[in-house]
C-alpha cells in the first residue's frame, strides 16, 4: 500500500533553511498501523536519506525508518516508515537531521534471500507469512530426469506461526535432516503442496479456454531486508500462450504486518493475465468479491484450516473464476486482472489458522476487505 503524496510549500523561501515536516492524514475509520510510506529525495527535497529522520511532535519520538536502493546503484532512493494513526485523523511528523547511532533499532523481520543450498529457492517472510518460489537449477533437474527438481512458477507458502523470522533456521535444519522444515518443531512447517498449480499467486495467460503458465524465474535481484520491508526482483524466460509471446518480470515485496505480498508485474503480449490459488484436494470453498477486487479460498489443512487470495486495486481486478480439471495440479481459483501500460499490481498470500492470526472463515474474509479499502483510500501526505 503506498501513501498518496502532496507537496504544501509555506513560502518562497529555501526550505532548507527552516525545520520541515510532513502532514499524515488517515482518512478511512479504523486505524492504520501497518500501512508503508514511500519518500524520495525528490518529495522530502534533500540530498541524503540516510541522515533523514522523522519525529512524532506529540510524544517527541522518532520513528523506525528503512532506506531502500531500489535500482541497484548503491544510492539510497526511497525512505519506508509505518506511521501509526488513528481513524479519520491526522498527525504531523518533524523533518529532522539524525546520525546512524540516533536511529531508532529494530529487528529485520521482512527478510529475504537467494537459496543455492536447496537447489536454487528465493524465499521470503515478514512476522506473519513466508513464501518461496523456484529457480533455473529446480526446472533443469526436472528436464533431465534428476530427482529433486522442482518445474513450477506457482508460488509455495510457508506456514509460519512465530512472529520471528524462520528461513535460515529451516533451511539449516534441512542440511542435517532431509525434509526438516515439512514437519512442524514449534514453529511451522511446508506442508502446502505446490507442483504446477499457481500456489499462492502464481500467473496463467488465458488464451481461449485454456490457461498457459510460464516456467520458473531465471534471474533474481535482492532489492532490500529490514524492519519494514523485503522486495526482490525475479525475471522468466520468454514464453508462449497460444500464439502470443509472453514477456514477464517482476518485484515481489513484503511489509511488515501484512499476510499479503504485492506482486508489480511487467508483462508484454497479453491485456489480461490470471492471478491463481491452488485448489489442492477441491474440498474448500471459493469466494469472491468484485467489487472490493479478491477471490479466496478456504479450505482444510491438515490439522488446521488456511485461507488463500488474490487482491488488486481497482480497476485491475476484472472478474473470479474457478477452473476445475481432473489434471493434476492445473485446478486452480483465478483472478483476471487488466494490463495496462505493460503492467499490473495484485496482492497475494494466506492465512493459516493453526497461527491463530484469524479465527475463521469470516475472519480471513473480514481481512480482506479491509485490506482492500485500505489500498484504495491510501495515507494522503503532504510536505509542509
Amino acid at each position: 500500500m503506498t501513501a498518496i503524496l502532496s507537496i504544501s510549500l509555506l513560502s518562497s523561501c529555501n526550505q532548507e533553511d527552516k525545520t520541515k515536516s510532513i502532514l499524515v492524514k488517515n482518512n478511512l475509520d479504523f486505524d492504520k498501523t501497518f500501512e508503508t510510506i514511500e519518500l524520495t529525495k525528490q518529495f522530502l527535497n534533500v540530498t541524503d536519506l540516510n541522515t533523514v529522520g522523522f519525529l512524532d511532535k506529540k510524544n517527541n519520538q522518532l520513528q523506525i525508518t528503512q532506506t531502500v536502493d531500489s535500482d541497484g546503484d548503491g544510492i539510497m532512493d526511497e525512505i519506508l516508515f509505518q506511521p501509526k494513526i488513528e481513524a479519520n485523523t491526522e498527525k504531523t511528523y518533524d523533518i529532522v537531521t539524525v546520525t546512524e547511532n540516533e536511529k531508532p533499532q529494530a529487528e529485520d523481520l521482512c527478510y529475504s534471500r537467494f537459496v543455492p543450498e536447496r537447489t536454487d529457492d528465493y524465499t521470503w517472510e515478514n512476522n506473519k507469512v513466508a513464501f518461496r518460489v523456484y529457480g533455473p537449477v529446480a526446472q533443469k533437474m526436472i528436464e533431465e530426469g534428476i530427482r529433486g527438481g522442482t518445474l513450477s512458477s506457482g508460488v509455495d507458502a510457508w506456514l509460519k506461526r512465530v512472529e520471528y523470522p524462520i528461513i535460515n533456521e529451516w533451511y539449516k535444519g534441512n542440511d542435517t535432516e532431509h525434509g526438516y522444515y515439512h514437519h512442524d518443531h514449534g514453529q511451522g512447517l511446508d506442508n502446502f503442496h505446490v507442483g504446477t498449480s499457481r500456489g499462492v499467486g502464481g500467473i496463467a495467460v488465458k488464451v481461449d479456454t485454456t490457461f498457459y503458465l510460464s516456467k520458473n524465474y531465471t534471474k533474481w535481484r535482492t532489492i532490500t531486508t529490514g524492519p519494514i520491508r523485503t522486495s526482490f526482483y525475479l525475471e522468466y524466460e520468454n514464453w508462449e500462450a497460444g500464439g502470443k509471446h509472453i514477456k514477464e518480470s517482476k518485484i515481489v515485496s513484503l511489509d511488515l504486518g501484512h499476510n499479503l505480498s504485492k506482486f508489480n508485474t511487467s508483462i508484454e503480449g497479453t491485456k489480461t493475465i490470471h492471478a491463481g490459488l491452488t485448489l489442492h484436494e477441491k474440498d474448500g470453498v471459493v469466494t469472491g468479491n468484485n467489487k472490493k477486487g479478491w477471490v479466496s479460498y478456504w479450505q482444510p489443512h491438515a490439522d488446521s484450516e488456511i485461507g488463500t487470495a488474490i487482491l488488486a486495486p481497482k480497476g485491475t481486478f476484472k472478474n473470479y473464476e474457478t477452473y476445475d480439471t481432473e489434471r493434476r495440479d492445473l485446478s486452480n481459483a483465478y483472478a483476471e486482472l487488466n494490463v495496462k501500460d505493460n503492467n499490473v499490481v495484485y496482492y497475494a498470500g494466506f492465512g493459516w489458522l493453526k497461527s491463530k492470526q484469524f479465527k475463521d472463515k469470516e475472519d480471513w474474509e473480514n481481512y480482506l476487505n479491509q485490506f482492500s479499502r485500505q489500498i484504495n483510500n491510501p495515507l494522503v501526505v503532504t510536505l509542509r
